[in-house]
């Protein structure tokens, strides 16, 4: 048993315990778990955890050399792509482009009232004050008169949770629309009354 503890205490101290955390706890418990028992259950403990020693040493090995192969031991494949990948592109980096920011900037402008215009559209001639589609252009007036910034990011929103909807609806996951959300109650409610 003092082997297996002196393979751990190593592993540990290398930094190997970190390979993989997990199956290393698990060789951690299973020793704690073996020096508590004595005979048979001692014996089999003991070889479970040696072959769970062995397996470990063998991927820690494994691992090791595929590293040695690659480079640096302490940055695998992907972490050589990436550095690969960073100078290549730390030579031919993109300019600025001004230009792009103009065009969004004027797309999400030009976008925010031709959704404004459409609120207008939508509203009744003869529309009471508590219409509410004359509520809506009217908030929206507001927005647009307060800060039209706010108006173009509140609009963006709106749009989004408007796709978000229409792709739910689309796909079947949401429930039908038109079943009020308290029609089970409701009907419970009427059968307590009878």
């Amino acid at each position: 048993m003092s082997k297996v503890r002196a393979t751990l205490d190593a592993w540990r101290e290398s930094g190997d315990d970190r390979f993989d955390p997990v199956r290393f706890r698990v060789i951690e418990a299973m020793a704690r778990r073996a020096m508590a028992h004595d005979g048979e259950a001692r014996r089999v403990l003991d070889e479970k955890l040696v072959k769970l020693i062995d397996a470990y040493a063998d991927d820690l090995a494994a691992h090791a050399m595929r590293d040695t192969v690659i480079g640096d031991s302490k940055s695998g494949p992907l972490a050589g792509l990436l550095d690969y990948i960073a100078s290549k592109h730390a030579t031919s980096s993109y300019p600025e482009m001004a230009a792009l920011e103009f065009f969004r900037q004027t797309w999400n402008t030009i976008s925010a009232e031709k959704q404004f215009k459409q609120s207008l559209a939508r509203v009744p001639g003869n529309a009471g004050p508590l219409n509410s589609s004359s509520l809506v252009h009217r908030a929206l007036s507001l927005m647009r008169e307060s800060s039209p910034g706010y108006l173009q990011q509140f609009l963006s929103y709106a749009d989004a949770l408007s796709w978000l909807e229409e792709l739910t609806v689309a796909s079947g996951v949401s429930a039908d629309k038109d079943t009020p959300r308290g029609a089970a109650s409701n009907k419970r409610l009427i059968k307590k009354k009878k």
